[in-house]
């Protein structure tokens, strides 16, 4: 890209998608800047001078992303962002700390408590934008991934009890005939039906897949079998 290029887009709106923010911080100065930097057509910025004012916001209405200041009256914000993690409908709510704080102890324990990203003072309120969309776009594919994940596994676990319960129903007919004095004559048909009875009896025991000479990785048959019952 060009430098003329980059001077006609240097003040385009960062955060361009239908997003609401809360900044967190006692400096009252602080967040009006958040709110003049941070807001666009799209982003509404809400704030809060507290810890537990934040919190009861957080409560009160859904937030797409928290910015939270370390050092708060109330509440601090390692003491919001435990009280975040802990809340079962707040619990995936992607978190930034913003703060002076810059030493190894509280930035170790800023993610040790589930911080998704860590941003030091004095802000640099456009870097800060990009920082809010790679974290809501980051946590937002990892939501997908997860959802598409479970989905699939469900239906996986979906098929496989279906296929249990059929081969269950194949073995125990299979068991009724090769016990019928009647059938037993009938030499064909015998063996037949001792073949169905093996192969059902291997499907549901797991045992269909041969190992490799190494010993090989064992089936995973059993254990997706019994995690669908």
């Amino acid at each position: 890209m060009s430098d003329t290029q980059i001077s006609k887009t240097a003040w385009s709106y960062v955060l361009d998608d239908p997003v609401r923010i809360l900044v967190a911080d006692d400096d009252p100065i602080l967040l009006e800047f958040a709110s003049v930097y941070l807001s666009t057509p799209t982003a509404t910025v809400v704030t809060a001078s507290d810890g537990m004012k934040a919190l009861d916001l957080l409560r009160a209405a859904p937030c797409d992303l928290a910015v939270l200041d370390i050092d708060m009256p109330a509440l601090d914000g390692f003491g919001l962002l435990a009280t975040i993690r802990a809340d079962a409908a707040l619990s995936k709510l992607p978190v930034m700390m913003l703060t002076g704080h810059e030493d190894i102890a509280s930035i170790d324990r800023a993610f040790t408590l589930g911080a998704d990203a860590f941003s030091s003072k004095p802000v640099n309120w456009r870097l800060l934008s990009y920082q809010i969309r790679y974290v809501l776009r980051s946590c937002s594919l990892e939501r997908q991934v997860a959802t598409s994940e479970s989905t699939s596994f469900r239906q996986a676990m979906a098929e496989h009890k279906l296929l249990r319960h059929r081969c269950e129903a194949i073995l125990l007919e299979a068991r009724r005939f090769c016990d019928d004095a009647e059938v037993a004559a009938c030499d064909p048909a015998l063996a037949c039906l001792k073949r169905i009875e093996k192969l059902a009896s291997e499907v549901l025991e797991g045992d269909i897949f041969p190992k490799t000479a190494t010993g090989g990785v064992p089936s995973l048959v059993p254990e997706v079998l019994n995690r669908a019952e």
